[in-house]
């Protein structure tokens, strides 16, 4: 099945309170049928009142985590979206707290793929985690937090383990 395919015309509630970052969002998923909100209240208006295919969150300035458990909730998957929280903490979290994947703002422009990636991994029934451990490698890890960042983040290692396994089982 072809990536355009799996994304045309999917209903996908972005977040951010970067207008800027919407508009990006807007141009790289031009096939989709987009509903935007900056804020909050705004975003938890729409993921209660409607459905989507999926969810892409900011973490940062419009509460991403409340916004990711409401999400949990409407069984809507979401994609975390971070510059500012880009940390191997927060990565943990965002996958302790089901979110499908989480994607530094630097590579936005691989969006599609990282959403591609969660609608494929639902049609197999498999952890989109894997993939995604396959589009950011450790040594783009190695990149932004240093050589030393594997030792220092067991914790991070054996929750992508973890999440990998319990997807499998299922």
């Amino acid at each position: 099945m072809s990536e355009k395919s799996l994304l045309k015309d999917k209903k996908i509630l972005i977040v951010d309170d970067e207008p800027d970052i919407l508009e990006v969002l807007e141009e790289y998923l031009s096939d989709c049928k987009l509903t935007k909100a900056t804020n909050f209240d705004d975003a938890k208006k729409f993921l209660e009142s409607e459905t989507f295919d999926a969810a892409i969150l900011d973490i940062m300035g419009v509460n991403g985590y409340k916004l990711l458990e409401i999400s949990q909730g409407k069984k809507v998957p979401a994609l975390m979206l971070t510059a500012h929280a880009f940390s191997p903490d927060n990565i943990v979290k965002s996958m302790k707290e089901g979110a499908a994947s989480y994607v530094p703002k630097d590579e936005i422009n691989r969006i599609r793929d990282f959403l591609n990636d969660i609608f494929l991994a639902m049609e197999k029934g498999v952890s989109p985690w894997e993939s995604w451990q396959k589009r950011l490698p450790g040594s783009y890890f190695e990149m932004k937090f240093g050589a030393a960042w594997k030792v220092a983040n067991q914790e991070f290692r054996d929750a992508l383990r973890a999440a990998l396994q319990s997807r499998a089982k299922s």
